[in-house]
């Protein structure tokens, strides 16, 4: 790239965090500029409008974050649009929208089935093992809200993390 902050992308901080990179965060707000480059400078390439969305931080630079979505769109973010609360998208890549996505009481595919999902709703991780994850799903009127889903069917946690 021949650019300032081409090494902070390999490198995964030049006057960064010192966290992981990559590794997955939310964004904060319901508006969230993705630029071109890491400055208010830089043209406004999309504009994410969904709180809590999972995203993945791939580089740092200074107070700027690039990050990629779900689908691979990737572009820089000014950090304090982020939050380090981890969420994910249950099944983003699947092509069947009307599919239902089971999410049990316990980690069994066999447990009873607290609440069905489709693909792109956005759950709160509370815990994964490796193999699954607890999460919590904000479903209206509803009072058991939380519960188990395998960790391969989330874009949002590594194949294989653990998260407490």
């Amino acid at each position: 790239m021949g650019t300032a902050f081409s090494h902070a992308q390999e490198t995964g901080g030049r006057k960064g965090t010192g966290l992981p990179v990559p590794r997955y965060v939310s964004l904060k707000t319901d508006r969230v500029n993705l630029r071109e480059g890491p400055s208010k400078d830089h043209r406004t390439a999309w504009v994410f409008q969904r709180a809590g969305l999972p995203v993945e931080i791939i580089a740092e630079y200074e107070n700027w974050r690039r990050i990629r979505d779900s689908e691979g769109t990737e572009g820089w973010v000014l950090h304090s649009l982020l939050s380090g609360r981890r969420t994910a998208l249950v099944l983003p890549w699947s092509k069947n929208k009307n599919e239902q996505i089971p999410l049990v009481s316990d980690r069994n595919e066999r447990s009873e089935v607290v609440a069905r999902m489709q693909p792109n709703v956005i759950v709160n991780v509370k815990k994964c093992d490796g193999t699954w994850c607890r999460v919590a799903v904000p479903i209206p009127n509803a009072r058991d809200n939380d519960g188990y889903i395998l960790q391969e069917k989330l874009w949002g946690v590594y194949p294989g993390e653990k998260v407490e």
